[in-house]
This record gives C-alpha cells, structure tokens and sequence, in this order.
C-alpha cells in the first residue's frame, strides 16, 4: 500500500483546495467545491474566496447572500458556514446531531432550559420568524413573552440548536454592518431541508475539498461521530493509502495529488479558514508546535501566512486614519526570496482589502 508523507498530503490538500494556483471558477462553485466556508465572523470568506480565485471582488459574495444564493448557518463542527442554498438544505439535517449534542451539555445555557418543552419552542420560533427575520435579541425577547421565567439568551440559543436557522443580509454583506438576525431556511430559501440527507454524499465530497484523509479526519471536520461506517460502504469506491503513522487514508481515484516537490506561492488565508480546522492530523499544513503556538485564550483562530505550503506566520490588516499596515508576524525566519514573494502577495491583498498605498510590514522570527 502507497505511503504518503507530510509533503505529499500537503500539496494534495493545497491543490484541492486552489492554493497551489488560483482558479477561475465562480465564487459559488468554488463555495460548493469547499462544502462551504467557516465563517464565525462576518468578512474572512471575502479573503478566502480571494486568496483561492482569480479576479475575486467582493461584490460577487455580497450579491450571492442579497439574492439568498448563498447562507450564513450553523452546521460542521456546530461553527457558522457560507454555504450554497442547496448545501444549507443538504447539510443541516446531517449536523443536528452536533447542535442535539451542544443542548445537552451547554455549561451555560443548558441549566436554564430544564423542563422545557423543546418541540413547543420550535413552534412558537417558527410562528415568531414566519413575519419578518428577528435579531437575537429580538427574537429572545418574543420567546421570553410565551417564557418569562426563561433567560431570552437561552431561549434564543435553544432555537438556533433545533431549528434550520440562517443569518441574514446585511450582516456579512461587504462595506456594510449588521447584528445577526435569524430567518429558518423554510422563510429565506422557500424550500425545506433534506427529508433525506445523504451522509455517504457529505463523505466524497469532503473527500474531494481535504483528502486523501482518515475515518478521524473526516470526523474532525464535520464534528460528527461513528463515521467509520459511511467510509466502509464507499470503500470499494475509493483509493486506499497509509499515513506515516500507518493510519488508512481513503481518497477519490481521479482526485489531485501532486508531485510533493510541486512549488507552492505564498497564500494569505483568513480567520478561520477551514484550512486549519478539517483535519484531525494539521501536521499537513501546520507543524503541532506551530499550532500552539498560533492558539489563543479565546478561541480565536488567527489569519495565517503560508510559505512553501505550511504555515510560516500570521498576519492582520492594521488600519490607521490615514493610513494601513499588512502586519506579517513569522513563526520562523523566512528567506529573502520568501519574503520578497510574500511582500508581493501582501501588496495585492492590500489593495484587494481598498488599500492602494499601505506598507507590507514583515517582521522577525517570534517577534
């Protein structure tokens, strides 16, 4: 059985993923490509989509959530997505585990829902949303007139869990600003969620978005358990390889796996990019000392810089009155040649970002 190193996976999930070179598919092909965007804030999913496509601007995404072609919703790993419609009706169903789980075991708002009637929240939210999209607050506090021995943030915690419900414009549309403001996916989409959602689907694609990949890989993206199953039934379908650590690895026959000496450029990928976060081994992409190094207190993922396909730095936009700074933090020293393609590379995203005279500021090693 074919063994594939570090290197080999790496250059297969950066191809998959349009890192090696950017493509010119339409930004919702490519959202479907990816099984989706995590997009816990508003804006990384612009930086995303343009880091991995040629002539990305961001009128595209923002027409794409304005015309409900696209959603915000709460799905893998129980995280805010973008998805496609099509995937917001596909996927929900499929993650209601991970949101059954959540309820269960909330250290915050589970205390607060003990006793109560979950399926007649469910009417009574669904009633709530069937006029208009309610803020979080709004909608807490409608559900606290039916409830008003109960916290409107656990009630409204407790809707979000049950029920298919997207984030609407204009929060996440580009230049603008809004609070979160929920609709279900019945009201926005016009169209229910899958009746029959199929799991055996989800895997392939995965597959085809972050593989050659295990049983735990595929779990860790997703944040569903039990999955060895799915992959036994669609093992006569797929190509079987070994880790380094002798773990199978199961991959698409005609999926990309490049030469592991392919060159890779430098890539700015977003907060949060599902990059980092589909792999129970990020080894691929991120040494584990780099990791620690990058994890904060508060669970915030990092914008991070690749260099030859691995994450070498972070990096944030630092906007001042008159003025902006692409702030590049190495985790270890780069070369001159790196560090000349990195500071080309920041240039573009400055002025991808509006930026047209800002200053690419890379500093030390540790700095």
């Amino acid at each position: 059985m074919t063994v594939l190193g570090t290197r080999a996976l790496n250059r297969a999930l950066l191809a998959r993923q349009h890192l090696l070179s950017r493509t010119a598919l339409p930004a919702l092909d490519l959202i479907e490509h990816l099984v989706g965007m995590q997009a816990q804030a508003p804006f990384p999913p612009y930086y995303g989509l343009w880091t991995r496509l040629r002539g990305f601007q961001p009128d595209e995404l923002s027409r794409l959530l304005l015309d409900r072609e696209v959603v915000r919703i709460v799905l893998m790993r129980g995280t805010v997505h973008l998805v496609s419609a099509a995937d917001a009706a596909a996927l929900r169903p499929l993650t209601q585990p991970i949101l059954d789980r959540d309820l269960r075991g909330n250290t915050t708002f589970t205390p607060k829902l003990a006793g109560l009637d979950l399926g007649e929240l469910e009417r009574e939210t669904r009633t709530i949303l069937s006029g208009a999209p309610h803020t979080s607050a709004e909608l807490g506090r409608a559900l606290a007139r039916r409830w008003p021995d109960r916290e409107p943030a656990a009630l409204t915690y407790a809707a979000r869990n049950r029920l298919p419900l997207v984030q609407v414009p204009p929060r996440a549309v580009w230049g603008r600003s809004g609070q979160t403001a929920y609709a279900t996916v019945d009201e926005w989409l016009g169209r229910p969620v899958d009746e029959h959602p199929d799991a055996e689907r989800m895997v392939l694609r995965y597959l085809a978005a972050f593989g050659p990949a295990s049983v735990r890989d595929v779990q860790a993206w997703c944040g569903l358990t039990r999955l060895g199953d799915v992959v036994a039934r669609l093992r006569p379908r797929l190509c079987v390889f070994r880790g380094a650590d002798g773990r199978e690895l199961f991959d698409l026959p005609g999926a990309p796996r490049p030469d592991p000496a392919t060159p890779a450029p430098p890539r700015f990928v977003p907060e949060f990019d599902n990059l980092l976060f589909s792999h129970a081994d990020r080894t691929r992409v991120i040494s584990d000392a780099d990791r620690k190094g990058i994890s904060t207190r508060n669970a915030v993922a990092p914008a991070v810089l690749l260099v030859n396909g691995f994450v070498r730095a972070t990096w944030r936009i630092e906007r001042g009155k008159e003025s902006a700074v692409l702030d590049v933090r190495p985790l270890r020293a780069l070369s001159k040649k790196d560090t000349a393609a990195v500071r080309a590379e920041g240039r573009r995203l400055l002025r991808f970002a509006g930026v047209e005279d800002g200053e690419v500021r890379v500093g030390s090693a540790g700095a």
